[in-house]
């Protein structure tokens, strides 16, 4: 009987280990984020299959446990279909009858270098081509075991680039900072997906400095300007303009104590002038123990969103 209650108690123990193992394996594949792209020319492909086909990749993606990211990634998986036959079939109406091949590469869009390909046929019947075109697109599946293999070529390779750049990622940083480009210093650091621990490691110590330096500089505009602000009108009205401003400032930053001094500068003279209680309340204080590494993904994420096109991507084919 004791024997027995071991054996079952070492199966659970096993299988509870792969149950983790899988679970720890899902979520490492999470951290590694790809950017889907399409070329605007593709031989052969109508303009509508274009959505279509991003719309598949993506889903690939989610399906194989890997993340979307349109803002802040080299690394991209996209796609070259090729026509290899197209036939009218024999009924009544006639049809147009496609086969595809769908090759899907993950590489370094920048460079333009494929890391890991796959391909598959699709077959689609519409009553135009572009009707048959996306009929065979729809075919492609988005759960095919085989592509495990093509993704985790594509994810080795991607770590070895972040493995062997890192050093230059964290200067191109460090140039960005020496001129006050904060933010893209940051977006850069932060594009380091996790799973690379290492060189992950090594840039969450280089951002710590350079999210302080733009704190303290973001500080000292805001202080200036609100003084500006104040100055020129020293009423209630300019009160509220210089609160606006003052508030969005870090606690964190060197020059807080001055924000704070000019906020009680301004609420003295408004107490005397106008016998009314002025009193700012900083937004962020509450925040003081902000997670800082959440804190800088939000730099990097507010800045990729807002470049029309941070990067340009090449063929990898």
């Amino acid at each position: 009987m004791k024997n027995s209650k071991i054996v079952i108690f070492l199966s659970f123990m096993l299988c509870f280990g792969f149950a983790n193992a899988q679970n720890s394996e899902q979520a490492d594949k999470s951290k590694l984020a790809l950017a889907v792209w399409v070329p605007d020319q593709i031989d052969g492909m109508p303009v509508a299959a274009k959505k279509n086909l991003e719309n598949k990749l993506n889903q690939i993606l989610i399906d194989n446990g890997l993340a979307t990211d349109a803002y802040n990634s080299r690394f991209i998986m996209t796609a070259n279909v090729a026509v290899m036959t197209k036939d009218i079939t024999p009924t009544a109406p006639p049809m147009q009858a496609y086969t595809l091949n769908v090759t899907l590469y993950i590489g370094d869009g920048v460079e333009g270098r494929s890391f890991a390909s796959y391909s598959t046929t699709a077959k689609g019947v519409g009553e135009n081509e572009t009707k048959a075109y996306m009929s065979a697109l729809k075919n492609v599946k988005t759960t095919d075991p085989a592509y495990q293999s093509f993704i985790d070529k594509g994810k080795a390779k991607i770590i070895d680039y972040y493995n062997s750049q890192c050093d230059q990622i964290i200067k191109e940083a460090q140039v960005l900072t020496s001129t006050r480009q904060f933010d893209e210093a940051i977006w850069k650091l932060t594009g380091v997906p996790s799973v690379c621990s290492v060189c992950w490691d090594k840039c969450m110590t280089a951002l710590a400095p350079i999210y302080q330096q733009k704190l303290d500089y973001e500080c000292q505009m805001k202080v200036a300007e609100a003084t500006s602000v104040w100055n020129a009108g020293q009423s209630w009205d300019a009160a509220e303009q210089a609160g606006s401003i003052l508030k969005t400032i870090d606690p964190k930053a060197a020059c807080f104590k001055d924000a704070k001094d000019l906020s009680n500068k301004i609420a003295t003279k408004i107490h005397d002038v106008d016998k009314r209680e002025w009193n700012l309340i900083y937004e962020k204080e509450v925040g003081i123990q902000k997670d800082l590494i959440q804190a800088y993904k939000e730099v990097g994420v507010a800045y990729g969103k807002n470049q029309p096109q941070n990067v340009s991507y090449k063929s990898l084919w």
